[in-house]
């Protein structure tokens, strides 16, 4: 599994140092809206510089995109920051280093490579009928439209849930922005048959979870070093292990493939009750069954998710999302297209 990395960096300033950085770079820099400018000189390293000018919070945000900054080169965390606080001092001078901006977000993301658009589209609604997730609630975007995109936010965790066509998005946004650029078009042809999915860390204290370091870089570091784990752990608690069939297909592997009566009884039950509670974690609770996770565990035994593919779909079956993800099956899915 490959993950790119976008993180964004901010630091407070008081009104004086702040207009006197602004000032340095007036000529070079973009206004946005609500005394927000931006400078893109350094896009091409990945790197976007935000000023943020309201009256009482003078703030610098960085964004920096890991793909461009290593010219889509492996990750090496090292490397990255160590270009990183380069770009930082030829940029600021002896005025800040690294160090002296708190790592605010981070977005783990992953291109799953599905296909065709068709096969996006076929999961896309397919994981929409996950519907309602523990610690989670839906989350809608502007910029994204309801059908190309299944998106949770974290009650109380700082933790974003995101998987979307990318194609879709690219698009929608191409003709919203109404641009000619042929750039873009070739951006969004290479992105056909891409389900892109994202983790998305949103809050300090959730980057604070998951290392113990005070300064930016080791931050960083940890965080690149465990991307994967950091990756894996929300995704799992939303997406079920298994390939996604049509309600009769699944219902016959279930009752083919499960010795245990119990368990088989209520596996068809929780099959039924998905489209009808229209959210897994409904139809969780309605099963009313202590041992629902080892019921959750014999679905993944038998490679079966309890989210079936609807009947108004011509699709009938649709691979094991986790087998995408699995660094072992790369060469297989190269060789298949």
């Amino acid at each position: 599994m490959y993950l790119n990395y976008v993180f964004e960096l901010s630091m407070v300033l008081d009104n004086e140092k702040f207009h006197n950085l602004l000032t340095r770079v007036c000529k070079q820099t973009e206004y946005l809206n609500d005394h927000k400018y931006i400078d893109q000189t350094l896009s091409s390293k990945g790197i976007v510089v935000t000023y943020q000018d309201k009256q009482y919070k003078k703030k610098v945000q960085i964004t920096i995109n890991s793909n461009v900054m290593l010219e889509g080169g492996d990750l090496d965390s090292g490397k990255l920051i160590h270009k990183l606080e380069r770009c930082v001092h030829d940029y600021f001078g002896s005025i800040c280093n690294l160090n002296d901006f708190n790592l605010k977000r981070m977005i783990f993301m992953a291109d799953i490579d599905v296909g065709s658009r068709a096969k996006v589209s076929a999961y896309i609604k397919v994981l929409q009928k996950i519907g309602k997730v523990k610690g989670f609630s839906p989350l809608s975007y502007d910029c994204m439209d309801a059908d190309i995109g299944f998106c949770l936010d974290g009650n109380s965790n700082g933790i974003q849930f995101l998987i979307y066509d990318l194609e879709g998005l690219l698009a929608s946004q191409f003709r919203k922005n109404e641009t000619n650029h042929k750039k873009m078009k070739s951006i969004i042809k290479n992105s056909e048959g891409i389900l892109r999915a994202e983790i998305r860390l949103t809050q300090p204290k959730t980057v604070r979870a998951y290392t113990d370091e005070n300064d930016t870089s080791k931050q960083l570091a940890v965080l690149l070093e465990n991307s994967r784990e950091i990756f894996l752990a929300t995704f799992v608690r939303v997406v079920p292990f298994g390939a996604f069939y049509k309600k009769d297909m699944a219902v016959e592997i279930i009752q083919r493939e499960v010795k245990n009566m119990t368990f088989r009884r209520r596996m068809l039950r929780l099959v039924a009750l998905v489209p009808e509670k229209k959210s897994l974690l409904l139809a969780q609770k309605a099963l009313n069954y202590r041992k629902v996770d080892d019921v959750m565990k014999t679905f993944a035994k038998i490679n079966v998710s309890p989210i079936t593919i609807s009947k108004r779909h011509d699709v009938k079956h649709l691979k094991c999302l986790y087998y995408y993800l699995d660094e072992n099956n790369d060469d297989d899915r190269q060789g298949a297209h």
